[in-house]
């Protein structure tokens, strides 16, 4: 599990916004351009076989261990149906240190569920596959498309995300 901004708009990179030219040609000028105020935070679920579930944190919420907490309540529910049969004695889910995921009640409620942690150690790029693998192709495929909401977005970022094939997970 792992959080990601989508964003209405971001800026392409240098590469996507390379033109050939003429050696003699005057450059391009490239104008400083800011990544939109419109942004949602993804939070997505996902194992090897796809992606279980993405949730969209509501505008003027925040991540809190109660939020979380809920989350990881619907994810039980959605593990019972999409991987019936496949998860017997316990759940082993990997997520970042941020406060909500270390909160006294977000521990409780794991515990309860039946879930264990992998321990994530702060820095790691080993322990971080949604930071290295799923989010940077997400990224780039939203990355100098225009949105005007976050209803565009959302499915945008879906598409591309239902498109992967499974061995990409």
């Amino acid at each position: 599990m792992d959080e990601t901004w989508l964003h209405h708009y971001d800026p392409e990179t240098k590469q996507q916004s390379m033109e050939w030219r003429h050696s003699g040609s005057p450059r391009p000028k490239k104008f400083r351009v800011q990544k939109s105020t419109g942004k949602v935070l993804a939070s997505i679920f996902w194992d090897q076989d796809d992606i279980l579930n993405i949730y969209y944190l509501p505008k003027g919420h925040t991540i809190n261990a109660d939020y979380y907490s809920s989350l990881l309540v619907q994810l039980k529910d959605i593990l019972k149906e999409k991987r019936r049969g496949k998860v017997t004695k316990w759940v082993l889910l990997l997520h970042d240190n941020v406060p909500a995921n270390r909160a006294l009640a977000t521990q409780k409620k794991l515990a309860y569920l039946g879930f264990q942690c992998l321990d994530h150690p702060p820095y790691s790029t080993d322990l971080a596959p949604s930071d290295y693998h799923l989010f940077p192709g997400l990224k780039k495929q939203l990355k100098g498309r225009h949105f005007s909401s976050d209803a565009e977005v959302i499915p945008a970022g879906e598409t591309w995300l239902d498109g992967q094939p499974s061995d990409f997970f």
